[in-house]
């Protein structure tokens, strides 16, 4: 009842949010003689503030029409090559110039935990001019009737799983964040399978391999409750009229409310800087507050199964880092993985994920060689700073690069090895 109560209440402001806008646009319009002065220039503000605090915000678009490869600029085309009912594989095809060598194929796989994949716009941004980038987009869970079926983390690793093999072999597969899980897990089922076409190398961004290592908030919140608590207070059925109509999900504006409490104040004073930016006619930071936020307040519903599994495998009984954790009711065998090229990169401020708990990835995939894996903890950022930013652009993503062109080859002669030994036998 409470997911209709609130698109009701959306439904409802709707003509109220258009004529604000009406009146902004109005009261802003370059030939009102009143927009020039401070008075009006108030009152505008006012009401974009209120309009944009009301508003629903949809997925925004990648936006990366072009790149800059060894300082030519060359355009860049969004494709979908795969897709399932809960997501599609997006690969941002390079104009690439003539003579051109081979870059690494990466696939990042995106959180699904709330935002859209283009929250992962700056880590596509920085990867593509030296890499051919695929990305996971997830799709949000109360467009997908009902009729398509479930999804939870067994389903995810499967897409995981999927997607590679999709790709071929000598792909880099980097996880951000809550994919770390599922992404160590399929990798884990390949090579327990003999699967050729396992990664090149994965890189884990900021992930909650083992919660039990500097726990944050976040994590003692799912520690603490258990998981019946979960199932009773944030899942509800999709309302009529959408597509998903009485899917059980956790819905993204219950998420979001989560995400702004954690730091309410910052999300006061941002707005509060915002409204005085426009008084001042200080164009640069309040478009800046635009981009950030129409990102930031974009959510999606996730499916009631993936979040449930999600929150009981991973931050409840810690499953994966105490060698529980199954897939297709088959352990998943971290020891199987010796052919995956591993680097775990950590935020110094991370408050989201703990330092150290990615770094457990090191430790539970024993028989990774020594020559074969990474660790690198970046100083002074936070959970978001791991894969967007200055000090992403400059240091971590230089690192992923050549991390995947050092294994680039070996995985290459590990495909030729297995399948030759496929064949002969």
């Amino acid at each position: 009842m409470f997911y209709q109560m609130y698109e009701l209440n959306h439904a409802a402001m709707a003509p109220v949010r258009a004529s604000v806008d009406a009146m902004r646009m109005a009261i802003g319009n370059p030939l009102n003689p009143v927009s020039h002065t401070v008075f009006g220039r108030t009152m505008s503000a006012g009401l974009e503030v209120f309009e944009r605090v009301t508003r629903r915000y949809a997925k925004p678009e990648f936006g990366l029409p072009t790149t800059e490869i060894n300082g030519k600029t060359v355009s860049v085309h969004e494709k979908i090559v795969w897709q399932k009912p809960f997501c599609n594989l997006i690969n941002f095809q390079r104009v690439l110039p003539q003579g051109h060598g081979e870059d690494p194929k990466i696939l990042i796989v995106a959180p699904m935990s709330g935002h859209y994949a283009t929250l992962l716009r700056g880590t596509v941004e920085a990867l593509l001019p030296s890499a051919d980038v695929y990305i996971s987009d997830w799709i949000d869970a109360r467009t997908v009737p009902v009729t398509e079926g479930s999804f939870d983390l067994d389903d995810y690793v499967d897409y995981v799983i999927e997607m590679l093999h999709h790709l071929g072999p000598n792909t880099h597969v980097v996880a951000v964040c809550q994919p770390s899980v599922p992404v160590l897990a399929a990798a884990a089922v390949m090579e327990s399978a003999g699967d050729p076409l396992s990664p090149a190398s994965m890189t884990l961004m900021g992930g909650p391999i083992d919660t039990r290592i500097n726990p944050t908030a976040v994590n003692e919140l799912a520690q603490n409750k258990p998981l019946q608590w979960f199932e009773d207070n944030v899942i509800m059925n999709v309302p009529w009229p959408l597509p998903g109509f009485m899917r059980p999900v956790y819905p993204g504006f219950l998420q979001l409310s989560g995400f702004m409490s954690m730091n309410l104040d910052r999300h006061v004073i941002a707005h509060k800087d915002f409204f005085m930016h426009l008084v001042k006619n200080d164009g640069e930071p309040a478009e800046k507050h635009r981009d950030f936020y129409d990102e930031y307040l974009a959510v999606m519903d996730l499916t009631a199964e993936f979040y449930l599994q999600t929150v009981d495998t991973v931050f409840i009984k810690h499953s994966l880092p105490k060698g529980e954790m199954t897939h297709r009711g088959k352990l998943v065998d971290t020891s199987a993985i010796r052919n995956v090229a591993l680097l775990t990169v950590e935020g110094e401020n991370d408050d989201i994920s703990g330092v150290g708990q990615t770094h457990a990835a090191q430790t539970i995939c024993t028989n990774i060689p020594d020559h074969m894996r990474m660790h690198y903890v970046q100083p002074d950022v936070g959970h978001y700073g791991v894969f967007n930013g200055s000090r992403f652009r400059r240091e971590i993503a230089p690192r992923i690069i050549v991390f995947a062109n050092e294994h680039s080859q070996h995985s290459a002669l590990a495909v030729k090895r297995v399948i030759k030994g496929g064949r002969s036998a």
